[in-house]
């Protein structure tokens, strides 16, 4: 399936930069049925977590052939590929980094796909097609090692759904793989709503928003369901702490350094007639600012605690962060959108006005080294933008048509990074 759009139709781009484009469309073009193939593949497989053995396979097939030094993770079924420029023996040459995570969720799929999932898991967040591009810009930079200032590292991530994935990568030595500097690091997300189909979307500073997850365990005391009196009911205690956390957020924080506390989960009882001894509920609370984190989960175990002591119950708090806010780097982010526009056509590039609320644990890369991540629109054209089921949803469908693009803005902003840093 070709690109959404091809850069033979952007007329600003100069001559020669035209006709460099135009050569790594064409090879995006003859790509593109290999990489589509991948993605179904990927896509009818679907593994979560930090073990993806068959998805592992899949990509260290694909890889295969290529100029490309891979490894594997120790405790995850990471892939980590190199590819050297000409300078290979300079070990000050200087490194980026290209991240696709690899995972799925739980949920059964219900799109109407010839290639849809039946294992209960599904690629509701695209990330088959995230692969797929990463895939293809190996090939895609694999054919041009002589344009390369420096070394790309390819990092395939397991895990990024709440599994640590990214921090275990960083932990196994991922920015050691070459001998130089990493100075910058990509990642692009396609989103199945919301972003026009074919744009790219990414802003300056916070783009993300951080994820910590919240565990309330609740002890009172059961009994029989006509005699409450003689009991203390977690039921009700959290019943109260969940009506209370949503008053505090909305009361205790700045609209314009904003917090999102969302109950996701809530187990206890098992007996119509009964008032259980135990209630369990679960939060997924995201930020910003470390500091609207930091006390928007000491304000929550406040109102935990307190509601708990009125009620006679006893309450365990426990958090864990998943990862901070996503800190997109100003000259990668105008980087990225100057490689849209010459590739592409200004038209196909898009600033967000304010941070999206979802997270991502590539901001662990980025606090590490600078770089950016890009959404892309991927609804199928069946869909108007505003009325696309979104990501995680079991009726979300991504465009395959988008998957070559990836894949050039990738390869380019490898390239121009590189050349960039070198002239420095």
């Amino acid at each position: 399936m070709s690109s959404v759009r091809s850069p033979k139709e952007n007329p600003n781009a100069s001559a020669p930069g035209r006709n460099r484009f135009l050569s790594l469309a064409s090879d995006a073009a003859e790509l593109s049925p290999e990489l589509v193939a991948l993605r179904h593949k990927l896509h009818r497989q679907p593994e979560v977590g930090l073990d993806l053995p068959q998805t592992q396979h899949a990509v260290l097939e694909a890889l295969a052939g290529l100029p490309v030094e891979t490894s594997v993770g120790r405790s995850l079924s990471s892939v980590i590929g190199v590819i050297r420029g000409p300078q290979a023996a300079d070990h000050n040459a200087d490194a980026v980094i290209l991240r696709a995570d690899m995972d799925a969720i739980p949920g059964a799929e219900k799109t109407a796909v010839e290639y849809a999932s039946t294992n209960g898991l599904m690629h509701a967040c695209g990330h088959d097609l995230h692969t797929a591009m990463l895939v293809g810009a190996a090939h895609l930079l694999s054919a041009r090692t002589a344009e390369l200032a420096g070394d790309v590292i390819l990092m395939f991530q397991p895990g990024e759904e709440g599994h640590l994935g990214a921090q275990t990568m960083l932990a196994e030595g991922l920015l050691d793989s070459v001998p130089g500097s990493v100075v910058a690091a990509y990642a692009i997300h396609v989103s199945s709503a919301l972003i026009p189909r074919g744009v790219f979307a990414s802003r300056k500073h916070c783009m993300m928003s951080g994820l910590t997850s919240m565990r309330v365990r609740l002890v009172g005391t059961g009994t029989h369901a006509s005699t409450p009196h003689l009991g203390q009911n977690p039921v009700l205690a959290a019943s109260d702490m969940i009506l209370s956390l949503q008053a505090m957020v909305t009361r205790r924080f700045d609209v314009f350094d904003p917090v999102v506390l969302t109950i996701v989960k809530i187990e206890g009882g098992q007996a119509s007639n009964a008032i259980p001894e135990c209630v369990v509920f679960e939060a997924s609370v995201r930020a910003f600012s470390e500091r609207s984190m930091l006390q928007v989960i000491a304000e929550a175990t406040s109102v935990i605690k307190g509601i708990a002591s009125l009620h006679g119950v006893a309450a365990d708090v426990s958090c864990v962060e998943t990862c901070g806010p996503v800190m997109n780097a100003e000259s990668s982010v105008e980087l990225v959108e100057k490689c849209v526009s010459e590739i592409f056509g200004p038209a196909r590039y898009q600033g967000l006005p304010s941070p999206l609320t979802a997270s991502e644990d590539f901001s662990e890369v980025l606090e590490r080294v600078p770089g950016a991540i890009v959404l892309l629109g991927a609804h199928p054209s069946k869909y108007a933008t505003e009325d696309a089921p979104f990501n995680h949803s079991p009726s979300a469908e991504f465009d395959d048509g988008v998957i070559a693009d990836g894949a050039m803005l990738l390869t380019e902003l490898a390239i121009r990074t590189l050349a960039d840093s070198k002239s420095a």
